[in-house]
């Protein structure tokens, strides 16, 4: 199969004929309708994408394990640099006193002089009068300080390794399922999604997910593990002071709560408007020819400008709803710290507690609010990325076309390429039928032609022959075999099918023919591009067929491209060979030398050509004319003429000399 044919989707019953694609509207229109929408809760999705990583369980545990580790040692740091403060503390007083008396003594002393507060200070330390500070010691403390922090940095490194193989490992995964779930998908979900907001989720919002869990990931559990490690520190310096450290966390949740609350719902319409504004670019771009033929650059830009601005402000009041966190939170961490430094002075005084582990707290208390401020600061990353995993998600639960067929194909030598259609029905809406009750027979050898006004199903046939869609009453059998019965893949190699739209890949045209069979030689290559005239122009290329086509094949004229489109069909060698309007880009001369190509082409296959230049259908072996689904006339050009119905009256609007009045 060469190419895939357009659809129709369902709930559009004034479009009956399946070449007219729902786009965006053509240039100057955007993608509607997608703004707006209700979004899941921020919640379910957050863990659906928390259990994509699965997979990856064991890097995670692992992941987990060193992030324990490397916390655990980071939050000893503050407390054993509390002791090394205490022994430069002690050794200080120590030095002040004389070395005759005894600690009780000098404590004596001290109250007697009536500073009882002082007296209640040293009595809480463990110095020596006459003895200074012991650097030694605090040589020792410091080194194994530097120790813990080495360790901590060696265990976070291996961490965020190991971090960045799961996450990214994560992503590929999830673009690989998009791609599966793109190849599973019906035609007509196609039809009804703007191209630019369907390649908008499977880039850009991908994208922002590898971007959030890469950021977020490491910090948040690296933050929530330092908050559960310093509070467990806090409680043993000081259980007084860990309560108040706490009470600023309810706080803390209640206000990001609030400003979540507000703010996911501008996150999800910011990734909306770039999909919606996407889908006006693209398509914008696909057809600028056409833009500026019609002189429509004004309005195009117009849209463009609203669409921006509908963007700048959703993203606007996104980021700076979520925006308020940090500051919000780092003035509770303030106070906090206030309110701890003020009681733990008092502590320090009345001698609970010692100087090195109020510093040590003090320590504590910023680790502890940190991690929070950086949870909250990582909320609006958050929702942004958790906003793009909904719309990649509404992807993956699109409904996936029927389950595919088991049952063979005809063997190799029996293939013909004989088409019956039998008592066939199909609608895309239920209330607006289009076939009904449709029976033919397409023998092997013969050319079918499907002629008719736009929109009398003339394409639709040949798409239920494919199975782009699948027929809702009757069956349509290849060579014997009910098509609903076999695989879509097994089917499709069948046929070969060339449209009026010619699609080709930046490749070069030896490339672009071979992709109608991969394994094709090159001397088969040659054969189809000759048979085609492909090689009759190939030659004045600067390359041959080595020369690359453009993306949009904007480097060989459209007559040209669709010649290579042929040429792809020829060198598949189907049994079935569809044409839709496969000529209208050459001009009369290729045209008459194509039909004897193609004449070759059609022994022993059915053919089927749908054609609105009825001058290249005379030869055909039997014409279908199709009026609102129903095959109106049947039989070939001599026959349709002396019957003088529908088939004549086209044929006349064709040929027939204007009346002079």
């Amino acid at each position: 199969m060469s190419e895939n044919s357009p659809g129709n989707p369902k709930g559009t019953p004034k479009l009956k004929e399946t070449e007219r694609v729902v786009t965006t509207g053509g240039p100057g229109h955007g993608a509607g309708g997608m703004v707006g929408q209700k979004a899941m809760s921020f919640g379910p999705s957050a863990k659906r994408l928390v259990r994509r990583m699965r997979p990856y369980r064991l890097k995670t545990i692992g992941v987990l394990i060193l992030a324990v580790g490397s916390v655990v040692l980071t939050a000893l740091g503050p407390r054993i640099l509390g002791h090394a403060t205490d022994l430069i503390f002690e050794g200080l007083f120590g030095n002040q006193f004389p070395a005759t008396s005894s600690k009780d003594q000098v404590i004596e002393q001290v109250r007697a002089s009536g500073d009882d507060r002082l007296a209640d200070m040293l009595q809480a330390m463990d110095f020596v009068p006459g003895v200074g500070v012991d650097f030694s010691a605090v040589s020792s403390v410091l080194l194994v300080v530097l120790g813990l922090y080495a360790a901590a940095s060696v265990l976070s490194f291996v961490q965020g390794f190991l971090l960045n193989d799961v996450v990214q490992g994560t992503v590929r995964d999830m673009r690989s399922d998009v791609e599966t779930k793109v190849n599973e998908l019906p035609l007509e979900y196609f039809d009804t999604q703007p191209r630019g907001e369907l390649l908008s989720r499977v880039t850009n919002d991908i994208d922002n997910i590898s971007q959030t869990l890469q950021q977020t990931m490491s910090q948040l559990l690296t933050s929530l593990l330092t908050v559960i490690a310093v509070l467990g520190m806090m409680f043993w310096i000081s259980p007084l002071l860990a309560l108040i450290a706490l009470v600023s966390v309810p706080i803390s949740m209640f206000t990001t709560a609030a400003i979540m609350k507000r703010s996911q719902t501008q996150f999800i319409a910011q990734w909306r408007r770039t999909g919606k504004l996407n889908a006006h670019i693209e398509e914008t771009f696909s057809g600028h020819s056409l833009v500026k033929v019609f002189g429509r650059q004004a309005e195009v830009e117009r849209v463009f400008a609203e669409e921006n601005d509908k963007l700048y402000d959703a993203s606007f009041r996104a980021q700076f709803i979520s925006g308020l966190i940090m500051p919000v939170m780092m003035f509770i961490g303030n106070l906090n710290y206030v309110v701890i430094a003020v009681v733990g002075g008092l502590r320090v005084a009345n001698g609970s507690l010692s100087l090195g582990e109020v510093q040590a707290f003090i320590q504590y208390t910023r680790q502890f609010t940190q991690p929070l401020t950086a949870v909250a600061s990582m909320m609006n990353l958050l929702q942004s990325g958790v906003a793009s995993a909904e719309r990649v998600f509404e992807l993956l639960d699109a409904d996936e076309q029927r389950v595919e067929g088991t049952q063979s194909p005809a063997p190799v030598e029996e293939r013909h390429g004989e088409v019956v259609f039998e008592d066939v029905s199909f609608s895309y809406d239920a209330d607006q039928p289009l076939i009904e009750h449709l029976s033919l027979v397409a023998r092997p050898g013969q050319t079918v032609a499907i002629v008719g006004p736009t929109g009398a199903g003339k394409t639709t046939l040949v798409n239920l022959v494919m199975r782009f869609y699948e027929v809702d009453g009757g069956r349509i059998t290849l060579d014997g075999v009910d098509i609903s019965a076999m695989p879509r893949a097994a089917l499709r190699d069948q046929i070969g099918m060339v449209l009026q739209d010619a699609w080709l890949f930046e490749g070069t045209i030896r490339d672009n023919i071979a992709y109608g069979r991969p394994d094709a030689t090159e001397e088969e290559i040659l054969e189809a591009a000759r048979a085609t005239f492909v090689d009759r122009f190939v030659h004045s290329l600067p390359d041959g067929y080595d020369t690359v086509i453009d993306e949009d094949g904007g480097n060989i004229s459209a007559g040209e491209r669709q010649l290579i489109t042929i040429a792809r069909a020829f060198v598949s060698n189907p049994a079935l060979l569809i044409l839709d309007e496969a000529t209208s880009s050459v001009d009369t001369r290729t045209e008459l030398l194509l039909q004897q190509a193609m004449s070759a082409l059609r022994s022993d296959r059915t053919s089927f050509v749908i054609a609105h230049r009825l001058s290249t259908i005379r030869d055909a072996d039997l014409i279908l004319v199709m009026e609102d689904g129903a095959i109106v006339e049947q039989g070939n050009h001599g026959e349709l003429l002396e019957a003088d119905g529908a088939y004549a009256r086209l044929y006349r609007s064709q040929f027939a000399a204007p009346v002079e009045a």
